[in-house]
């Protein structure tokens, strides 16, 4: 068995909790010893090896509750080993050229280039309109957003072993 190993989330339908959860698989898979958990209820950082953190994507922006555990765990993290993913867009394509090049949410990358994360990506997600409320039915309407599931469980996998590897080094 190796490290422990905390994968964190921020999820608002449950689309960016599987990938964090398909993560914790592969990791497990891997001989890691791994918790998946939401970033609003991990408790402590101290008995973890490695930290993937993900969030899903809204307007450009991580959910604030991954970016307030990106912010509030800045000193601890920064001593560990660090992941950063980001799930969102929808439609057919690279996730990055569905975002116009946005890489990481401009408010959090002074935090995040503090932590140096040894890894990053950005997945595709999922959007599903029967689980979309009132004005996010409304705001559907005046955005080109693919309606489906996007992610690329290919890569969210290949992603993870990677991981697996950099962490067995």
């Amino acid at each position: 068995m190796e490290g422990k190993v905390l994968v964190a989330y921020a999820s608002k339908y449950g689309a960016t909790e599987e990938i964090a959860e398909k993560i914790g698989v592969r990791l497990g898979e891997a001989g890691f010893d791994v918790d998946v958990i939401p970033a609003e209820q991990v408790a402590g950082l101290e008995s973890y090896e490695a930290v993937i953190i993900g969030s899903g994507v809204y307007i450009f922006r991580w959910r604030k509750e991954a970016a307030r555990f990106l912010k509030s765990n800045e000193q601890i993290l920064s001593g560990k080993k660090v992941w950063l993913f980001s799930s969102g867009p929808t439609g057919e394509g690279d996730p990055e050229k569905l975002l116009e090049g946005w890489t990481f949410p401009e408010g959090l990358k002074p935090v995040a280039e503090r932590i140096k994360p040894a890894g990053s990506a950005i997945f595709s997600g999922a959007l599903f309109k029967e689980k979309l409320k009132g004005m996010e039915k409304w705001m559907l309407k005046k955005v080109d957003a693919g309606i489906g599931d996007f992610r690329d469980w290919e890569a969210i996998i290949k992603w993870a072993d990677s991981i697996a590897a950099e962490l067995k080094r």
